[in-house]
């Protein structure tokens, strides 16, 4: 223990200190796992708010590094976690046990998808949702399902917000308010409406709320509600989702049908929101070795590379290579001339 005084707890005196939260809250938050996927804007908030609260074991996950326009809105990161181009997972890590050495920290730098989420849900009490796309989201929906763990889904976009909390068996499941996932090109991105960083705040505070109540033993007390921010109007929604409750027509919740756990649902591809850039995924190839790749690239461009992440520009386009296997090709927003690219230059 890093505190001075005798008692373990003394950190978390204020927090002690609100009569329904207790001691008895914080001895049950202190052994209890939680898992936040996606370490951006909404997740470096909740991750930072976990740890600092004193969740005895943070399971953090992300499959991306930090780059300068992360640092408008994702507080836990630095300028020199950019210049040092830190996977999120790693430097988060980092910041999160200077802050609270006596929490157990696990990072983890993957891509979520179905052949590894149930082994990251492995042991948790709460999933918190800090990604950016309805795929992950819909496979963290189907494994807490599944596995009756429940979760926090939040989303943000220019000055709104929205965040639900689904207890599997207890009132409906993400499904039952968004049954399908909109269509690429369909629905407002970073890049095309941009996002103000207080309504990060808002959401992650909420979503980082409902997880703290379900770890301290207060499952009871979580929202029932659709919950919707929009900060630049300065209107707040209730949608009330009882009549959901009965929906047996969920191909989630009510038909057990996991699509989306299955496999049967979800690409390969990822268009990272706000970034001009692609990620490829190539399951079949495990890991590789970054040294090697740094090798072979060498003599057709500039390459930086640590022990997490190569970085190789060559002829203009710029590739991003992690140890998993995982590819992101910049400057493009399209799928297949990512593909293209990466078979051009990187290879197999």
């Amino acid at each position: 223990m890093t505190t001075s005084n005798d008692d373990p707890f003394a950190r978390y005196a204020r927090q002690m200190s609100y009569a329904r939260f207790g001691r008895a809250g914080q001895e049950k938050l202190s052994q209890s796992t939680a898992l936040v996927v996606g370490l951006g804007a909404l997740g470096s908030v909740i991750a930072n708010t976990l740890a600092r609260s004193g969740v005895g074991t943070l399971r953090i996950v992300d499959r991306d590094y930090i780059e300068w326009n992360n640092l408008q809105r994702q507080v836990i990161y630095t300028e020199e976690d950019v210049r040092q181009r830190l996977p999120k997972a790693i430097a988060a890590k980092r910041h999160l046990e200077a802050a609270n050495a006596d929490i157990q920290i696990e990072a983890h730098i993957a891509d979520v998808d179905h052949r590894n989420i149930e082994q990251l849900c492995a042991g948790a009490d709460v999933i918190v949702d800090g990604t950016d796309n309805f795929e992950i989201r819909f496979l963290l929906n189907d494994a807490s399902l599944k596995l009756g763990i429940p979760w926090v889904y939040g989303g943000c976009i220019g000055a709104e917000g929205q965040t639900l909390t689904i207890l599997p068996g207890n009132g409906p499941c993400l499904r039952c308010v968004v049954p399908e996932s909109p269509p690429p090109g369909t629905t407002p991105t970073c890049d095309t409406a941009g996002i103000l960083s207080p309504i990060i705040g808002v959401i992650a505070s909420l979503e980082s709320m409902e997880a703290l109540k379900i770890l301290s033993g207060h499952a009871d007390q979580t929202s029932r509600t659709l919950n919707v921010f929009d900060l630049w109007d300065n209107r707040i929604r209730q949608v009330k989702l009882t009549g959901l409750v009965a929906n047996n027509d969920c191909p989630a919740c009510g038909q057990q049908n996991f699509e989306w756990l299955a496999g049967s649902k979800g690409s390969q591809t990822a268009v990272l929101c706000g970034r001009d850039a692609v990620q490829l995924s190539f399951p079949e190839s495990g890991t590789i070795d970054l040294k090697a790749f740094a090798e072979k690239l060498l003599p057709l461009g500039n390459v930086e590379a640590n022990a997490y992440l190569l970085r190789a520009t060559i002829d203009n386009h710029a590739f991003t290579l992690f140890g998993d296997g995982r590819c992101i090709v910049h400057g493009t927003s399209d799928p297949t001339e990512a593909r293209l690219l990466y078979a051009r230059y990187i290879g197999t």
